[in-house]
């Protein structure tokens, strides 16, 4: 999440949830260019808090969550499409959720929910449902559509595990649901690429050894 999200307009989130939408009328605020960002609060940080780099990984994956939207709907992946627009929007709420330390008596917070999470469960029942059992790990590809979801789901459990690390750091102002959203969502993404895949050519199963050679390689 750029800093002008998470720091210039950091009372925009709040205005958010009483249901009024975000607007952002400037790109730039200048108050970074110490190598700080604000927290939705207030508070200042270094860029390089365990905070920071766990809602900044999320923005990172919600891009890649983006690059997956487009290459549904060019493989005309509707049920796809809808599903990961959905995603962005709960992955800017991620974003939000971590910008904003938990506090006790903080009202109405934006925070990952636990039917945010339960969504995704019931997701990932409904599309694994058809898919065959699996006879090896899986290789990133197949499509450029299961790639694009690979891709997403790497960067996904890149933030899961900054979500995590930043428990450990901060385990009280830090949302324990965020870090069960992040980890379905990794999930979620997996089995749709085998979605992808399966309505392709495949996928494209792990071969241990393969480029070994008959006698296990050199010594």
């Amino acid at each position: 999440m750029p800093d002008r999200l998470a720091g210039g307009i950091a009372s925009a989130f709040s205005v958010c949830v009483r249901g009024s939408m975000v607007r952002i009328s400037k790109v730039y605020t200048k108050t970074g260019d110490d190598g700080t960002t604000g927290l939705i609060g207030g508070m200042r940080v270094s860029k390089a808090d365990p905070r920071v780099e766990a809602y900044g990984t999320v923005d990172e994956a919600n891009a890649c969550v983006g690059l997956a939207v487009v290459a549904a709907e060019g493989a005309g992946a509707g049920d796809i499409v809808d599903l990961l627009r959905s995603v962005q929007h709960d992955l800017f709420d991620a974003g939000a959720d971590l910008a904003t330390p938990v506090v006790t008596g903080e009202g109405r917070s934006l925070r990952i929910t636990p039917a945010q999470t339960e969504r995704l469960e019931r997701a990932i029942d409904a599309h694994n449902a058809g898919l065959p059992a699996l006879t090896s790990f899986v290789l990133p590809g197949g499509s450029a559509l299961g790639a694009a979801l690979h891709l997403a789901r790497t960067v996904v459990r890149r933030a899961e595990r900054c979500a995590v690390a930043l428990r450990s750091h901060d385990p009280a102002a830090t949302s324990e649901e965020m870090v069960r959203y992040l980890n379905r969502l990794s999930d979620l993404l997996f089995v749709l690429g085998r979605v992808a895949n399966a309505r392709a050519a495949g996928d494209v199963l792990w071969k241990p050894g393969a480029n070994r050679g008959e006698c296990g390689g050199a010594g």
